[in-house]
Formats: C-alpha cells, structure tokens, sequence
C-alpha cells in the first residue's frame, strides 16, 4: 500500500504533531508530567463557572440538543455571525456585516484554507509564497500547505529592553515583497514569543501588503476584544485587505474548536464554498454557547475583567521565578507582551534546544524547543537553537516545580555556579 503526494507530506512527523502528542501524554500523565508545552488555556474557575452555568439553561431550555441535532450553513451559525458583525461594527465602527465573517472547525483549518488559497501553485503556473515578517512565528503554520516550499520568513531586529529581558521587532529595511509573494501573515499577540507588534508596525505592513495587491492575515487568537490575552494598549485595526483572525479557544473553549474569520465578502464566500465541500459546516456549540455572551457584549468584560488579569499575573509571576532562579550569563526573557508564553533565549547554549527538549522530557517536564517557530528562514539561524517556549498558564504548582527542573538542568549545563 502507497500514499500519494498529499498522503506522504500530511502523514510525516512535525512540530505541531509532536506538541499535540505530548499535550496528550501530558494529560494522561497526570500529575506526574509539568505541561508547560502545549497550548492548552488554563482552566479558569470564573470562566468555566459562567460557562458551566450557561451549558445548564442551555440544556434545560433544550437549545442544546437542538444545536446539537442540525447542520448549520457551511459559513457557520448566522445568529453567532450576525451577533459578531453587530460587536465589531460599534465597537470599532468597520460597518461589517455577516457576510464578512465565516466560521471554521478551528484557527487551524482556517489558516490552512487561507494559505492554499492565496499560495502554493497558481493557474498561470506561478508559485506564491507566504511572508512572515517576523520570524519566530506559530508552530502550527509550518505544514498547513499543500505544495512544498510555501513559506519564506524575515529574521527580526532583536532589542535589548534592559532587566533580563528583550523584544523582537520588524526588520522593514531587509523585508523584501517579490512578486511571488501571495499573503503576508504575522501573528499578535505572537505565539510564540509573547511579542505584540505595534500599530505602527501593522500600518506599515497593511501599507506594504496593499501596494503587492495581496492580503495581510493578522492572527488574533489571544488578542483583543477577545480573549484579551493581550497586555499592551494596542488599535485593533482591519479593512478589506485585512483578513483577521480569532478564536473562542483561549477564552476557555479549545474544545469546541470555533475559528473566526473577518475578511472581504469575496474571501468570505471563498472560505464557505471551502468549508461546504471540506467539512459541510463548522460546529455548532462553541456558537451555541458564546452566542448570548456577544450578544450582550458581556464577553468583553469576562475577557477584560477575569481573562486578562489571570494570564497577566500568572506571566509576571512566572518572569519572577525564572530571573530569580537562572542567573547565567545571556538568559534573556522576550517581554511578555500577550499570549499564554514565555520565550526563553539562552544565548550561547552549549547544547541544542532540542537536546534540552528531550533533557527535561525525561524529567517529567514538557516545553517545546525552539527551532520549530522558524518555518521558511533560509539560513539555518543559531538563534533558534538557543530558545524555548515555555506555557505558563498551567496551576501555580506545576509552573513552580517545572521552572525550578528547567533552572536546575540549565545552571547544570552551563555550571552555574562557575567551578573553582
């Protein structure tokens, strides 16, 4: 028995296989593995209270097994549609409509359904690529292609923001759009870094990607209005060349696998037609139970109120430990700026970050290395062998105890303190 062409690429270990296999030893682990790879939100009490409580009058009232029981349309819920237009058009006064945003199983197939449609192979026999501007990026963007060699990304400028701790920016003066260029994708707040380009960097990209008459996607699953995982004063900012991004899972629903995607009409009516013929429609109770909750905007607050907070704390008291446990030279922190991460560097590992991956897997600590946030970097960078990405969303126990394993091993490595 062979597989074909599409069988082969899609069947091969990679990155975000390896995340999810060990996110699910990590669980079945039990108390014995420190999860501090995937990225699993934390389990918020008040949240999943409030949701715990809707999921009951859901039931109660029977609206459950009703969603529960019928296909909606292969754009998704149009209430749950209807109710995101209305959200977005006060707050942010785009004047969108339902017909600017669809649903998928997921921001995983949704990325995958934005990338083969604007790269990869092209009628007239072009080959177009996605840009990111600012590598490292998203583990899970590597293999969501159907043709080979799709991606291209542009090294950053690394800044030194003093008290152990740096910040990536854009490099706009070697941020080269060729014409095989097909979408430029960044993602804010990043995963993995934490990092939060700023508006003026997205206005510059948004200008950039207008004059290659291409899209921009801007990947908002931990950003605002929600989740709100997002710790700086940033604009949200679309229009029709922006395809932007989001996701019910960090606002405590992974399993309910509901993206959301805000574009032109044009790439709306692409993005169902996809959907129809892929998956006949997207699922029904991540809609079902947010729908009240946008509705009334009340999704706001649980995101500004007990989301935000909760992840800010959890960051600030996890950069605490590290810093107060790590004192080698070149250990630097990106400033966590968003997200449910810390992007640890380790400047001159003497070992790869993939040998330490493996060093504290056996120790019943789970991290990732950092090598694998670098699809489409030509030039096979140290930097990304020197990094990790550590979650630190999980309970205060496990961060404490996996953070003291991860300093223990790396002052080990370097022999911190230095022998006499």
């Amino acid at each position: 028995m062979s597989f074909s062409s599409f069988g082969n690429k899609f069947t091969q270990h990679s990155g975000i296989t390896q995340l999810m296999d060990d996110l699910n030893d990590g669980i079945r682990g039990g108390d014995d593995v420190l999860m501090l790879g995937g990225g699993n939100p934390a389990a918020i009490p008040e949240i999943q209270q409030i949701f715990q409580d809707k999921l009951q009058q859901l039931n109660e009232s029977g609206e459950l097994i009703n969603a529960l029981s019928n296909y909606d349309g292969p754009q998704g819920k149009d209430t749950f549609l209807n109710a995101l237009a209305t959200l977005f058009s006060d707050l942010y006064g785009w004047g969108i409509s339902s017909k600017n945003i669809a649903l998928t199983n997921g921001s995983q197939t949704a990325f995958f359904y934005l990338f083969n449609l604007f790269a990869g192979k092209q009628q007239n026999g072009q080959h177009k690529k996605v840009m990111f501007p600012l590598a490292p990026e998203y583990i899970g963007y590597a293999d969501a292609t159907l043709d080979e060699n799709v991606f291209i990304a542009n090294k950053p400028n690394i800044e030194d923001i003093g008290e152990g701790l740096f910040k990536y920016r854009v490099d706009f003066e070697n941020l080269n759009v060729t014409d095989d260029i097909g979408l430029i994708c960044v993602s804010r707040p990043t995963n993995p870094t934490g990092n939060v380009i700023t508006d003026n960097e997205v206005i510059k990209l948004d200008a950039i990607a207008k004059q290659n008459g291409i899209p921009l996607i801007i990947d908002n699953a931990y950003g605002t209005p929600f989740p709100n995982i997002i710790f700086e004063d940033v604009t949200p900012i679309w229009n029709d060349n922006i395809i932007l991004c989001l996701s019910l899972s960090k606002l405590g629903l992974p399993g309910a696998r509901c993206g959301i995607v805000i574009a032109n009409e044009k790439t709306i009516q692409a993005m169902t037609n996809l959907s129809g013929i892929i998956a006949l429609s997207p699922g029904s109770i991540g809609p079902e139970l947010a729908l009240p909750f946008v509705q009334d905007k009340s999704i706001l607050a649980m995101s500004k109120d007990i989301v935000r907070p909760f992840y800010q704390q959890r960051a600030q008291y996890a950069v605490h430990l590290l810093q107060s446990l790590i004192k080698v030279p070149g250990f630097k922190i990106h400033k966590p700026e968003g997200a449910i991460f810390l992007w640890l560097w380790f400047e001159g590992l003497p070992i790869s970050s993939q040998e330490l991956y493996q060093r504290l897997k056996q120790q019943g600590v789970l991290i990732v290395p950092g090598h694998y946030f670098f699809p489409g970097l030509e030039e096979d960078w140290p930097h990304a062998h020197e990094c990790i990405r550590m979650n630190y969303s999980q309970s205060q126990r496990d961060v404490t105890k996996g953070i003291e394993i991860i300093a223990k091993e790396i002052n080990a490595i370097y022999k911190y303190p230095a022998e006499k």
